[in-house]
């Protein structure tokens, strides 16, 4: 994954990234990002949040905790006739959750349990299923349009950004909150990612087993509260062609919302490349003195009652 200030475009001749049809019909607005990662060995990992219901595994603890970051951020829901329900009022907002392989850690201790004649535990079966994540974060912050759970081999980004850009179709949404999330493994989850590679060049993932990594990305329409702007764009890679990564990396979304971030404070342009021959974005921000004077931010309450800022742990 990678990102390039100095992209070609199609009036220059060079070899095309995006071909066929644009995965975006119409520029989004980029709210807000967040990142978390955990038992990474990265710089930035933070401790596992605590989410009541959910037990081993970091995956949903983490989706939890970049939703609740972005949710916090965007109280209102894009209109003032949110929901009161939770803490963050999220209606008319919808989610989409990516992730390849989903709760591995549980379901692979599920697993080992069942084999070692252990008595099945319920609560390790309902976390397994990525969709138990989501049904709580729609509890907790009163969320009433859709939610899916997606399962790419691809690059994410590319597939959620083109359901948030169908989504906001709908008139009766204002956002979209778009994740992915990845974790770590043993050996099985290894061989896996093998034998998904094995009729390409793609790497095979060398995070520690107990470590996840997850990034949400807030979108909307464009406007004047959205400074960022992401579109689909036609580029050329010249002779600096984009690495390959592992299948369903979250790492094209992680690259989005850095990318967002030093927009928000420099402006200018930037063009996000997934991988080779694969779709491109452009983002765009006008320069923070051109913007109109916000209100400074004030920290956010998250349901437990504590106060972060947003990319407080990034």
């Amino acid at each position: 994954m990678t990102t390039t200030e100095n992209t070609r475009t199609t009036e220059n001749p060079g070899k095309p990234l995006s071909a066929g049809k644009a995965p975006l019909r119409s520029p989004l607005g980029v709210l807000t990002t967040a990142t978390a990662t955990h038992g990474t060995g990265r710089d930035g990992d933070i401790p596992l949040p605590r989410l009541p219901g959910f037990v081993e595994s970091a995956f949903s603890p983490l989706a939890y905790e970049v939703a609740a970051r972005c949710l916090t951020e965007r109280p209102d829901g894009g209109s003032p006739r949110s929901s009161e329900a939770g803490s963050g009022g999220g209606s008319r907002t919808a989610v989409a959750l990516a992730s390849l392989m989903g709760d591995t850690t549980t379901a692979d201790l599920a697993s080992r349990r069942v084999v070692s004649g252990r008595v099945h535990n319920p609560l390790l079966f309902m976390q397994a299923t990525a969709n138990s994540v989501l049904g709580h974060i729609s509890r907790e912050f009163g969320i009433t349009g859709q939610m899916f759970s997606l399962s790419t081999l691809d690059d994410p980004v590319t597939e959620l950004l083109a359901m948030a850009d169908l989504l906001l179709e709908d008139p009766e949404l204002d956002q979209v909150l778009v994740m992915g999330v990845e974790l770590g493994g043993g050996e099985r989850l290894a061989a896996v990612y093998r034998e998904l590679s094995a009729d390409s060049d793609r790497p095979v993932p060398d995070l520690p087993e107990s470590a996840a990594l997850a990034v949400a990305v807030m979108l909307g329409r464009p406007g004047a509260d959205t400074p960022v702007t992401i579109r689909s764009t036609r580029t050329y890679d010249g002779e600096d062609p984009a690495p390959a990564t592992h299948p369903g990396s979250v790492q094209g979304l992680s690259d989005l919302a850095a990318a967002h971030r030093r927009l928000l404070r420099e402006g200018g342009t930037h063009v996000l490349v997934t991988e080779e021959r694969a779709p491109a974005f452009l983002l765009t921000a006008d320069s923070p003195a051109s913007r109109p004077t916000l209100p400074p931010a004030l920290p956010h309450a998250l349901p437990d009652g504590n106060e972060t800022e947003t990319h407080a742990h990034q």
